[in-house]
């Protein structure tokens, strides 16, 4: 046994025990035989930084990681990175641009070499942040999305489903970034509230009989309007229904067609319909009989103006950037009368309504995201959704919390085509190749591609790249060794025991992944889908740059150390809520782990060492039975929350019973025993003490695995066995002794009652009161007998026989008996009574006025959420606090 310093110091155990635990292959030991427990890490981009996010969804995991090596099975966490295409290939191009260069001065092979070099250099900071986290992934296998062996499972995929028919080519419209060059994922677009305008035109009929209003936030637009569409229950217009329109400055007949997408109730109700660039408006198109191919596009891949294939766009248009295009267009309309004006409520005329408008942008490059007609690579995900629907319906796998599963079933019957190539430089590139006559050859080669067009056939490959989530969509198996490994089961660790993911990639990746996994290993990914929220600033809002509330981890962990930022993050992840951020919770959680190092200290410096048994030591004493059972019940507590995936409740559950029944309860019960030369039990209590803190250790050790790993160190010399592949603790039923606990429990609420009521009322703290019984039974009695001297030192109270005298006393009921304890001489009671009457009557007038405004339908409708809460809040404490000092009156008799 070495001795602790007085001191705890997160920073200098951290780094040296995590360098020990991958050194000595701790994070995945040999056990052979044993059951394979498997969990795959979100591969982080190679270009990430550890957020807050990162944090919270990196400690579940790895609690739960920590906690299966613990129950003796063969735990694998496997980890690896995501070559995050876009974001990559922006690191990259800017490093060029700093030394005047760009990627076009490059081939594409020199370009790719560069990102190379980068990764080499700089890429995968994240992976050393991560074991600051404390996480004991395997970084033996750490994988990579575009290594060789990945690389090759994401080839043989996109063959395959090319060749089951599941991936085709089609023209459809997607979330274009005129930035970057190409098409983005959903995820990749962030929505912004933008001031912004909203025009009113009016288009002629071709047989000039009148015109039909419409409006746009787009004016621009309508340079490819194909269509005008009401409802087709409105009668204003139902007449008008077939006829044509004659477009402003083009001149384009258009139809107008019947379609429920128009409201009747929204403005005019006719609705422009430019379906190359609006996504309702593509679905309009297509139900109004127009091709893909036909419908009409008028930007080029930079977002400017190009000609339309009927070639009716002015040439004075041609090459303008679309808001250059858009005030030209505007200014034209007005000239030719066909911009209706809006009147403000002055009476005002102006050329637009101005409007906050909801607007995409591109997460990365910061520009306006255009809906864009192009030719893409796409998946059919309906297909693919079947299986993967079904099995979450059957119990194949389990959502957690099961609330997501709603949200989930609408969005994968509602599924739409995946779009998945981009056009990047790195990345996967798309295993197609293109003759001359159009004909195209999927092969995982470009011999096998060679072979399949014939010799002589000139062959040119796709320039376009696989979205991201492309790859990592196979990451539960692809990671495992497949396809080279053609074992259904990858060697037991098919399908993954769990996954951990935020809610927010639900559709984006953890979906995906049931799709191929089903489709590929016929069998799902993961047996659980556990979906914890985001983590948000103290006031609940969502963080971001601009708002100035992002939190960094490394610098939590800095101050209060890693263990004290993972205990916040499990005590907090209570499920299907999001987390708020709490400096002060971390703060706490740290001074819990010092709380401990100082128990620990207390042990060591009365004899108490590391137990040489997983069997709880024998015990006669009361106390020393009473904390053997509360040990059992918290491992069988905490059995039921790993099982139930309650982070929370397991953190509060190991939480609760260190500070409060092993810190601040046992070590006092047991001070008299340990601290008196020759106390019956002395031995066995050191015995005791010493076990139950080993289990204290191990059931805290997926939480806080720092500190424990240091306690159990220096609590008894173990080098062989470290905590981290220490045993789980056994729930032993036979230990549990009711006759003891429940003496125990009583002492504890006759202790905490008689400190309570000398608080309340003031009585100082040196004093020492008589404490008289009356209708006691006599178990009570003998227990008195027993407890005297623990009563005595923790409550200050000496055991007084006969009646209280009369006067003025404090009072207590515990269970069935009343304990007195005379106060004549120790304060002034007229003086008590008084304070006490006056701080009720302000506490009830609190608490009468705050009811006032809650019962007040005003201030529930009215004020903003967080002030009703808080007045609730208030409303409660105030309410508490009448009644606790109604109690200490009452106490005086």
């Amino acid at each position: 046994m070495s001795e602790l310093p007085k001191t705890f110091d997160p920073a200098e155990i951290e780094q040296r025990w995590y360098a020990h635990w991958e050194s000595n292959g701790l994070f995945r030991p040999e056990r052979p035989g044993a059951q394979p427990w498997t969990i795959v890490n979100p591969p982080p981009n190679v270009t990430g930084s550890l957020h807050i996010g990162h944090a919270l969804d990196n400690t579940l995991q790895d609690i739960l990681v920590r906690h299966a090596r613990l129950k003796g099975m063969d735990a694998r966490w496997v980890v690896g990175m995501d070559h995050a295409g876009i974001a990559t290939q922006m690191v990259v191009e800017r490093q060029l641009n700093a030394r005047q260069q760009k990627r076009t001065d490059f081939t594409r092979e020199e370009f790719i070499a560069k990102v190379w070099e980068w990764k080499a250099e700089s890429g995968g900071a994240i992976t050393g942040q991560l074991r600051r986290l404390g996480c004991s992934m395997d970084w033996s296998d750490e994988r990579f999305t575009m290594d060789e062996g990945f690389s090759k499972a994401v080839l043989k995929v996109f063959v395959d489903l090319y060749k089951q028919k599941l991936i085709y080519r089609d023209k459809r419209l997607v979330n274009w970034d005129p930035g970057l060059g190409t098409a983005i994922s959903d995820l990749e677009v962030e929505t912004r509230e933008v001031n912004g305008k909203f025009w009113h035109l009016r288009y002629p009929l071709a047989d000039e009989s009148g015109f039909i209003h419409v409006a746009t936030t787009r004016p621009e637009t309508m340079l490819a309007d194909m269509a005008v569409a009401v409802h087709p229950t409105d009668e204003r217009y139902t007449a008008l229904v077939g006829k044509q329109v004659r477009l402003p400055i083009t001149g384009r007949l258009i139809p107008i067609v019947a379609d429920e997408h128009a409201d009747p109730e929204l403005g005019s109700g006719a609705v422009k319909i430019t379906p190359g660039h609006d996504f309702n408006d593509f679905e309009v198109g297509r139900r109004a009989g127009i091709e893909a191919r036909d419908m009409l596009n008028m930007l080029d891949a930079k977002a400017a103006i190009c000609q339309t294939s009927d070639g009716l766009i002015p040439a004075e248009l041609i090459g303008l950037d679309r808001f250059d295009a858009r005030e030209q267009v505007v200014a034209q309309l007005k000239d030719e009368g066909f911009l209706v004006p809006w009147t403000d409520k002055d009476g005002n005329e102006h050329d637009a309504e101005p409007r906050k408008i909801q607007t995409p942008f591109g997460d990365r490059s910061g520009v306006v995201i255009e809906p864009w007609l192009t030719d893409q690579w796409y998946v059919d995900a309906a297909t693919l959704a079947k299986p993967a629907i079904e099995a979450v319906r059957s119990g194949a796998t389990k959502i957690v919390p099961k609330s997501w599963e709603k949200t989930y079933f609408n969005w994968m019957e509602n599924i739409q085509p995946w779009c998945v190539s981009r056009q990047l430089w790195w990345g996967h590139r798309i295993p197609a190749w293109f003759a001359e006559d159009g004909s195209v050859y999927v092969a995982e080669s470009e011999a096998e591609a060679q072979a399949q067009a014939g010799e002589g056939v000139a062959l040119t490959q796709d320039a376009d790249v696989l979205d991201t989530w492309f790859s990592s969509a196979l990451w539960p198996f692809a990671t495992l060794g497949w396809p080279e490994n053609d074992d259904p089961t990858l060697g037991g660790r098919y399908p993954n025991d769990v996954l951990i993911s935020g809610f927010d990639i639900l559709f984006f990746w953890d979906a995906r992944m049931m799709m191929q996994g089903l489709h590929f290993m016929k069998e799902v990914p993961f047996k659980t889908l556990y979906l914890h929220g985001l983590v948000r600033a103290a006031d609940g809002a969502k963080m971001s740059k601009s708002k100035g509330n992002v939190v960094d981890p490394l610098g939590l962990i800095d101050q209060y150390g890693a263990d004290a930022l993972r205990f916040f993050m499990a005590a907090m992840e209570s499920q299907g809520r999001d987390v708020k951020m709490d400096e002060k919770r971390v703060e706490g959680y740290r001074n819990f782990a010092t709380k401990l190092w100082n128990a620990a200290r207390f042990a060591q410096s009365n004899g108490i060492r590391a137990s040489e048994h997983v069997e709880a030591p024998r015990a006669t004493l009361a106390v020393n039975k009473w904390i053997i059972a509360e040990t059992v019940s918290t491992v069988q507590a905490m059995d039921i929350a790993f099982a139930d995936h309650r982070f929370d409740g397991a953190a509060n559950t190991i939480y609760q019973f260190t500070w409060s029944r092993f810190c601040d309860w046992y070590l006092e019960l047991i001070k008299p025993v340990l601290q008196t030369e020759g106390a019956e039990g002395a031995e066995e209590t050191r015995q005791v003490a010493g076990w139950v803190l080993d289990q204290i250790l191990v059931m805290l050790h997926p939480f806080m695995p720092f500190i424990t790993e240091e306690l159990w160190s220096k609590m008894g010399d173990r080098p062989e066995y470290p905590i981290i592949t220490a045993q789980w603790p056994m729930a032993d039923a036979r230990a549990l002794d009711p006759e003891a606990a429940q003496e125990i429990d009583w002492l504890i609420r006759l202790v905490s009652e008689l400190r309570a009521a000398r608080t309340e009322l003031n009585v100082p703290p040196g004093a020492r009161l008589a404490l008289h019984v009356r209708d006691a039974h006599a178990d009570t009695l003998e227990r008195l007998m027993r407890q005297n001297a623990a009563l005595a030192r923790l409550a200050r109270v000496d055991r007084a026989e006969g009646e209280a005298p009369a006067g003025g006393a404090l009072q207590i009921v515990v269970d069935e008996a009343t304990y007195v304890l005379p106060l004549e001489g120790v304060i002034d009671l007229d003086a008590e009574r008084a304070r006490l009457t006056k701080a009720i009557a302000a506490a009830e007038k609190e608490r009468d006025s705050l009811n006032a405004r809650l019962s007040n339908p005003a201030f529930a409708e009215k004020a903003k959420p967080e002030a009703v809460e808080k007045a609730r809040t208030d409303h409660a404490e105030k309410s508490a606090e009448a009644a606790r000092l109604s109690a200490a009156l009452g106490r005086l008799g």
